[in-house]
């Protein structure tokens, strides 16, 4: 007998999970540098956490950009406030995230010049897509709390994801796993250079401002 409730009623099973113990590496790798971290500071492991809107060990939003290896960590662009990357699990080819510097939860926690910043952001992120991979159309949004699927609902952050007619094919459909056509690196190379450019031109246009002034 065919089971026909959807993926959402028939919650995780063995059936439409796909197993990777690779991210198993990863995962374990980021506790440890969080651990060591806070254990160097003086602080516990186990001890709580305090973000106060800065940077937040054992957070991805917080931890990458520390690290200074924008192409290693898949950064982008940085902003003032803000930053874009690649997501490491893709939805789609191009995937990106957009957050904040600072380590806070929702849009409402953010400063004015902060918020108009990632909603800039945002928009960029989608024209640079546009222009480089070419697809049919995109999905824009966050998610918040982890109620709402927010893998790090303590940093908030948009997700940018492109997509093309046929994307969503019998893999996904059939066997609820998505394919990923392209190397996270190839990506990387393909888009680095439209947010450089980009970059550039705002720098420019803030040069002429101050000198206009």
């Amino acid at each position: 007998m065919t089971d026909r409730r959807s993926h959402a009623q028939r919650g995780p099973t063995a059936s439409n999970r796909l197993w990777a113990p690779w991210r198993s590496g990863y995962i374990a790798g980021a506790a440890k540098r969080s651990r060591r971290r806070r254990a160097e500071k003086g602080g516990t492991a186990g001890g709580p956490e305090r973000s106060e809107g800065r940077l937040q060990e054992g957070c991805i939003f917080c931890d990458l950009p520390a690290q200074r290896r924008d192409r290693a960590n898949l950064i982008l662009r940085r902003g003032r406030r803000t930053f874009v990357m690649l997501n490491r699990y893709p939805y789609n080819n191009g995937h990106l995230l957009v957050a904040p510097n600072g380590h806070v939860a929702g849009l409402d926690d953010l400063a004015p010049a902060a918020l108009r910043e990632l909603a800039e952001e945002v928009r960029d992120a989608v024209s640079r897509l546009r222009d480089v991979m070419k697809p049919d159309g995109f999905n824009v949004g966050l998610n918040l709390g982890g109620a709402a699927g927010a893998g790090f609902a303590d940093h908030v952050h948009f997700h940018v994801v492109p997509r093309w007619v046929g994307d969503t094919n019998f893999m996904p459909v059939a066997g609820e796993v998505r394919v990923i056509s392209q190397r996270l690196e190839e990506t990387r190379k393909a888009l680095e250079p439209a947010f450089r450019a980009a970059a550039r031109r705002a720098s420019s246009r803030g040069t002429g401002k101050r000198r206009s002034g």
